[in-house]
This record gives C-alpha cells, structure tokens and sequence, in this order.
C-alpha cells in the first residue's frame, strides 16, 4: 500500500514524532503530528503547565543586504521603525492591488554585531508553511539590486514551548529564559525567540535542522519534569482560537483584508508605502462590508468553517471562518465574518446541517492571554 505522506516534507522530528505514536497529517505541504494523547488534554497541559510542539514546517527567510530594513518596511504592513535590533513583529504581507492578505509573518530585527559578515544587517521572516514560497518570490520581484533573499526552510526547525512553566523547562537546558515578550536572542547556534500562538507565556526556538533532534529530546524530559506533554498541531489550533488569533487560509486571506479581520493594529497607516496602502487606506475610510468577531455557543452546538450565520429573521449575515470546542471553556467558540451592522452581544443563529444553533457575537480572547 502506498504511504500517502510518502510525497510530503518532513520535520527532522518525523522520527521522534512517529516513536510516541503521534496521529500525523498533512499541513502545508508537511506531514505533522496532529496529537498525541489528545488535543483537549494537550490544550489543558499548555494552559496549566506547558506543552512542546514541534512547528518546523513554518519558513524561515533571510533577507540581507544595504538598506534591508528600509526595504522588507516598504513591503509589509507594520512600521519596523517601531521595533530595534533583537525585537520581533507581526506583520502582514498583503497584495498590492487588492489589499487582500498573501501572508501572515514574523520579522526578527536582526542584530548586525551577532551577523557575519560584521556590520551586516538582515531581516529574518518566519511565514506560513504553504505561503513561504510565494513571500519569498513577491520579495525577490521587488528586491532591489544588492538585497538578497534566502529561503532557509531546509536548514533550521522551529521548536515552540508554551505554557506558564516555559521559563522553567528552558532554565533546566540552561538557556536564558528572562527576555521581553516579542524579543529574541542568540546563544550557541540556537536563537530564542518569545513568542507563540498560544496566548501563553512561551518560546519559539529556531536551531540548524541537525541539531533539532537533540534538543527536542532534553525538551521533552524537561517538559515531562514539569507536568507538561508534547503537544500537537490540533492543540496549537484550538489555544489559538481560544485567543482570537487569526489563521491565514480561514481568517485572513487574498479575500479577507486587515481591516476586515480587525489587524488594523498590525498596518503602519502613516508610512508612505507598503503593499496594498491605496487599497486598504480607501477601504479603512468607507469603512469594511464586514467585520470579524468571535461566536460564543449558547447551546450544544460547535461553530466550523464555512457555517452560515443568521439573524432572528433568517437573513444571512456571515460566516464562520474557523470554529472549535473550546476546552477551557467546555462550549463552542468561532470567529465569524459578519455584516458591519452586526453587533458585540447580538444573538445569533448557526445553521449546523439544517439545525438552528444559537450563539453571542463577542469581542475575542475567549479566555484571557498571559502572553506579557
């Protein structure tokens, strides 16, 4: 019988993963572990203690060179001038006719003393697995002579440890675990970053592909020491949701903009240029058709993509984009494109297969983030 992950990319965890018996599955192009002993039990080990996930399918790109910040600035939606060396931001890359988003990334601000050659400077960007691709081409079609951009996915993996005892796990492999939310830092080939998706206290650790094994085995036994478990993608999926966190795919997309899933936040509205100004600028002024907002079950029913959402009268107004049950909360928690006359606190109505489903229009995180 053909392996139907036999033409996928695999982590240079596949191994470790498969051994402790890990549920696979394709995302992005990769397979990975979707769960191990079960994404409500994985999802409560990350809010109470700490979980580990491996999370290599993400991109890693280097883009280096005279003028490097001035340029990836020109491209993406935040203002980098708000961030310095050892700082990173969440950004958007989105298209420039349309305004509709292509990617949602990380940008590490790289320190030019810790980069070779000395005096260099460079942007590391952190994309979605199936969007990497497409981020690095947009960026070499704009790149001007001298800026050179180097798509690393094969040479590095990306370890996560999230939870409230994260500082704890990485104090017993003695690494410096006392830095601000969104900064990083380099320490023997292993750069430390703090940040996640999980809306806990919790690290990101980027480490050359050969070396990635190693460590994810003195993780695994300091996560254990803790009262924690490796974690899969199902977990990392709802503890984002729980937090309002958008998924490019679902939530963000070329269809959906920054003003509509409500990352306005995320756009430097004052910088002269970035893919996609004009058109989100014109639609920030008028004002969105539709707006983002979380769904909160008053009933049995679980919210999922693509389910209809209706007022007391039956008119359509919206959809969900992503939808789970949430195990903190024990109910159904989505996020939902809805009618810009739609408003925090109004009921609501699923359509669950022909079923009427009620839920509250509220404002996300469905539980409270301890990120800081």
């Amino acid at each position: 019988m053909t392996d139907p992950h036999s033409s996928l990319r695999h982590s240079p965890i596949h191994d470790r993963h498969v051994a402790l018996g890990a549920r696979m599955a394709e995302f992005g192009g990769w397979s990975m572990p979707i769960q191990y002993s079960g994404v409500v039990e994985e999802h409560l080990a990350v809010r109470t203690a700490v979980g580990l996930f491996d999370v290599s399918h993400l991109g890693n790109v280097e883009v280096r060179g005279p003028g490097v910040k001035e340029f990836v600035n020109s491209c993406f939606t935040n203002d980098l001038n708000r961030i310095g060396p050892g700082q990173a931001q969440y950004t958007l890359c989105c298209d420039d006719a349309s305004g509709g988003v292509v990617d949602d990334l990380i940008v590490y601000h790289g320190r030019a003393d810790a980069l070779p050659p000395a005096g260099s400077a460079s942007m590391h960007l952190v994309p979605n697995a199936a969007n990497s691709a497409e981020v690095v081409r947009r960026l070499r079609a704009a790149a001007p002579d001298g800026i050179e951009v180097t798509d690393q996915h094969e040479e590095f993996a990306i370890l996560a440890v999230q939870g409230p005892r994260s500082p704890e796990v990485l104090g017993k492999l003695g690494i410096t675990a006392d830095m601000d939310y969104m900064a990083f830092d380099h320490a023997g080939g292993l750069t430390v970053c703090r940040t996640g998706y999980t809306g806990e206290h919790g690290y990101e650790l980027v480490v050359p592909a050969a070396d990635a094994p190693g460590l994810w085995d003195r993780l695994a036994e300091a996560v254990a020491g803790e009262g924690g478990r490796p974690c899969g993608l199902g977990a990392r999926d709802t503890l984002r949701t729980e937090m309002g966190y958008p998924l490019h795919g679902q939530d963000l997309s070329l269809d959906i903009t920054p003003v509509q899933a409500r990352c306005g936040w995320a756009v430097g509205w004052s910088k002269p240029a970035f893919w996609g100004r004009d058109a989100l600028t014109a639609e920030r002024e008028r004002g969105a058709a539709r707006l983002l907002w979380g769904l909160l079950a008053l009933d049995r029913g679980i919210p999922r993509p693509h389910m209809t959402v209706r007022s007391d009268d039956g008119t359509d107004v919206g959809e969900v984009t992503s939808g789970t049950f949430s195990p903190s909360l024990k109910v159904g928690i989505g996020l939902a494109l809805l009618d810009r006359g739609v408003a925090e606190g109004d009921e609501l109505t699923l359509d669950v297969r022909g079923r009427p489903s009620a839920v509250r229009v509220v404002k996300p995180p469905f539980v409270e983030s301890h990120v800081r």
